[in-house]
């Protein structure tokens, strides 16, 4: 998704209208919720489904940070506006948002999700200027909301664009932040893990990279002299366990201007790998930034997005689901799911 400044920021303008503050609405626009909207009629990148087992009620998120609610993955109510910010702190009162998800911890909700202010530059690389872009988490005691940022701290160092975190507790049974640093400013993109503390108020200890974009064998890019290298983006990292406990995690990058989505495995079963990086991806082509869910009647599901130019400035972007496999060792797509 975020293979250049340009497309991303015209891609997600219009996405950002929708934060309110903790004392005021942040944007003075109103917000059409509608119900009874077919799946294939909604446009998100990075689509996260939480299933809510108490209210028996599917509730999808995204790029843009709003809220789908559904009852049988078909037909869905939205959109809702789920959160709220302070305007004076380091997010600013307008700031575009990135890859939410929905966690459920104990009796609390948690809203992970990438917050950009565009009006603070933090480094200029390869003439790139770079907008402060961090992963934060916000709380709440329902899933619909309204979520506020459990602390006002840094989780990650100011001067580092980081994006797409995600939640998981590693064999020590403690939790993690598991995050992108921006292919922008290293040139060649990490996932990389760092602790939480137990109320995910803030991270303890430094970051430790788990893995490179470069390591991956499928993901290439062409250069203007017309080499072959390979590509620097990493996107959408997910964790998961497969029937035998082997810790997988599916990532998506490019290859070339495809947008893919590959899958690698750790040898040890813990964050800490090596991670090893499958030769082939695992999606069909322009399909990206996924993440497992278990439906109310047992079935896993990949929820993620296409990514189909229409133009050179515009993406269209729509939810997919796709049925998986995680019999054995190996994740397995089988085929797209039309619920």
């Amino acid at each position: 998704m975020k293979k250049t400044t340009i497309i991303c920021l015209m891609a997600f303008v219009a996405a950002t209208m929708l934060t309110g503050t903790v004392k005021a609405q942040a944007y003075d626009i109103k917000i059409n919720v509608r119900k009874d909207v077919p799946l294939d009629s909604i446009r998100m990148s990075d689509p996260f489904v939480f299933a809510d087992t108490i209210s028996q009620t599917y509730y999808m998120t995204g790029t843009g940070g709003m809220l789908w609610k559904s009852k049988d993955l078909a037909k869905w109510e939205g959109p809702y506006r789920p959160f709220k910010i302070n305007p004076q702190s380091w997010m600013g009162p307008k700031p575009m948002v990135w890859a939410a998800e929905i966690h459920k911890y104990k009796d609390k909700y948690y809203f992970f999700a990438t917050f950009t202010n565009m009006a603070v530059n933090i480094d200029t690389v390869q003439a790139n200027i770079i907008p402060r872009r961090a992963c934060h988490v916000l709380v709440s005691n329902s899933p619909d909301g309204p979520y506020i940022p459990v602390s006002d701290k840094n989780y990650l160092p100011a001067d580092k664009p980081t994006l797409d975190a995600t939640l998981w507790f590693d064999t020590d049974n403690k939790p993690y932040m598991v995050y992108c640093h921006e292919w922008l400013q290293n040139r060649n993109g990490t996932v990389e893990k760092i602790l939480l503390t137990d109320d995910f108020s803030t991270t303890m200890g430094n970051a430790k990279i788990l893995f490179k974009a470069s390591e991956s064998p499928w993901s290439r890019e062409t250069t203007d002299d017309g080499s072959v290298r390979p590509n620097m983006v990493t996107d959408g990292p997910f964790l998961f366990r497969t029937a035998t406990g082997k810790l997988g995690m599916i990532w998506t990058s490019w290859i070339r201007d495809i947008y893919t989505q590959g899958v690698a495995y750790s040898q040890s079963g813990t964050l800490d790998g090596p991670w090893i990086q499958e030769p082939q991806p695992i999606t069909p082509p322009n399909f990206g930034h996924g993440m497992l869910f278990t439906t109310f009647d047992g079935r896993t599901l990949m929820s993620l997005h296409s990514h189909k130019k229409i133009s050179q400035d515009h993406v269209d972007r729509r939810p997919h689901f796709f049925n998986v496999s995680l019999e054995g060792n190996r994740l397995k797509v089988l085929g797209e799911y039309k619920p």
